[in-house]
C-alpha cells in the first residue's frame, strides 16, 4: 500500500493552494502541475481547453481507464466599474457569497499586471448604514474597493482595469498542527495534490499501473464541462473531488466519501461496489453517501457522449464553497483508495 508523505503533502499543498486559477484563468496552475509530472518522469499534454492529460502504459491493456481532479477554483470576474471606481462583481463558479464579505482579493487585467483590494458588502459600516447587518450579501450587493487612489470610473480604467478581468479572493491556506487543512479551494486542490502525491510514489518505486491509465487535471469543472475533454478510448473514470458534509449525510472530514448519487443521478453501480469493497478489503475509513446539490466531472465526461463506467470519490469537506476544511486522514485514505483503483 502506497505510504502517505505528509510532509511532501505540506510542500506541495501550499504551492498549489496558493496559486490563483480560478475557472477560466488557469494557464498558470496547469504549468505548475506540468512541472512537477515531468519531473516524475510521466509523458503529459496540455489540451485546448488548458486541461492537462497524462499517459501512463499499464500491464494490461484490455481497457484504459482514467482519473482526474480539477485544478480550477471558484472566483469572480469584473462585471462593471462603478461610477465612484468601485467593482460590480459577477460569479464564477457557485462560492457562498456571505462568506466573501470582507475578502481580500487580487484583480488580474488582461496585459498583466495586478491589483488588490477587498470585497465588501454594499452597505460596509455600521456607523453608516442602518442594514449593514441585514442587507442581503448577494453578488450584486458586493462589490471591489481597490487599494488604488481612484474616485471615477476613469480612474480605474487607466490602471488597465476592464469589464471580463478575474478577481481572485484569498486562499487563506493553512494546516494545523492537530491535522487539519483549512482553506479555500480544498475543492479540488486537495485531489489535485492527492494525485500528485500518488504519481511522485509511483515513480520514485518503479510502481506499474494495471491497465492503460490516464490522468486529467482538469480547468472548467467549477462551470459544468471540466471532463467533457476526456478520451473516447476510456472505459472507467474514477473521479477525485470533494466529499460533502452536512445534515443526514454520512460524510466525514477523516474519510474518503463514495459517491452513490449525486444530482445527476446514480455512478455505475458495478463500479461503486467496486471501490466499497477495496475500502473495506483494505481496512480504509470510508463512507457511502448522496450528494443532493452536486455535479461531478463524470457527469460532464457522460454529456459529452462518453461511454464511460463512472464513480467519485474524495475526501469529505466541511462548508462546502465556503470557508472549507478537511482532515489529513481523509486525505491518506482517498491516496489508498484511488491507489488501490490504479495500482493493486
Amino acid at each position: 500500500m502506497i505510504e502517505f508523505n505528509k510532509t511532501y503533502f505540506k510542500k506541495t499543498a501550499e504551492d498549489i493552494f496558493t496559486c490563483d486559477s480560478p475557472t477560466g484563468y488557469t494557464e498558470n496552475i496547469i504549468n505548475k502541475v506540468k512541472a512537477y509530472i515531468d519531473s516524475f518522469g510521466y509523458e503529459s499534454k496540455i489540451l485546448n481547453t488548458g486541461a492537462l492529460e497524462v499517459s501512463i502504459k499499464g500491464l494490461d491493456s484490455s481497457k484504459v481507464v482514467a482519473t482526474s481532479a480539477h485544478t480550477d477554483t471558484l472566483g469572480l470576474m469584473v462585471r462593471s466599474i462603478k461610477p465612484n471606481g468601485k467593482l460590480a462583481l459577477t460569479l464564477l463558479g457557485g462560492p457562498s457569497t456571505p462568506t466573501l464579505d470582507g475578502e481580500y482579493c487580487t484583480i488580474y487585467t488582461r496585459d498583466g499586471r495586478k491589483y488588490t483590494g477587498t470585497i465588501l458588502s454594499t452597505s460596509p459600516a455600521v456607523h453608516v448604514f442602518k442594514d449593514a447587518n441585514t442587507k442581503s450579501r448577494d453578488i450584486d450587493e458586493l462589490e471591489v474597493r481597490l487599494d488604488e487612489e481612484v474616485f471615477t470610473k476613469a480612474d480605474v480604467e487607466k490602471l488597465g482595469i476592464q469589464n471580463g478581468d478575474i478577481v481572485a479572493y484569498d486562499t487563506k491556506f493553512t494546516i494545523t498542527d492537530s491535522g487539519f487543512l483549512k482553506t479555500r479551494f480544498v475543492d479540488d486542490k486537495a485531489s489535485v495534490v492527492i494525485l500528485l502525491n500518488l504519481l511522485k510514489y509511483t515513480s520514485e518505486n518503479n510502481i506499474q499501473f494495471k491497465y492503460d491509465t490516464k490522468i486529467y487535471f482538469v480547468t472548467y469543472e467549477e462551470v459544468g464541462h471540466g471532463a467533457a475533454v476526456i478520451d473516447s478510448s476510456i472505459s472507467e473514470f474514477v473521479t477525485l473531488d470533494m466529499g460533502c458534509i452536512g445534515l443526514d449525510l454520512a460524510g466525514s472530514e477523516y474519510a474518503v466519501s463514495i459517491c452513490a448519487k449525486d444530482s445527476g443521478g446514480p455512478y455505475d453501480y458495478e463500479l461503486t461496489t467496486r471501490l466499497i469493497n477495496m475500502a473495506k478489503e483494505n481496512n480504509l475509513t470510508f463512507t457511502v453517501d448522496i450528494f443532493p446539490y452536486y455535479g461531478s466531472d463524470v457527469g460532464a465526461a457522460r454529456r459529452s457522449g462518453r461511454d464511460i463506467k463512472g464513480a467519485l470519490i474524495g475526501s469529505g469537506v466541511s462548508a462546502s464553497h465556503g470557508m472549507e476544511r478537511t482532515h489529513l486522514k481523509g486525505i491518506e485514505n482517498t491516496l489508498k483508495l484511488i491507489y488501490t483503483y490504479l495500482i493493486k
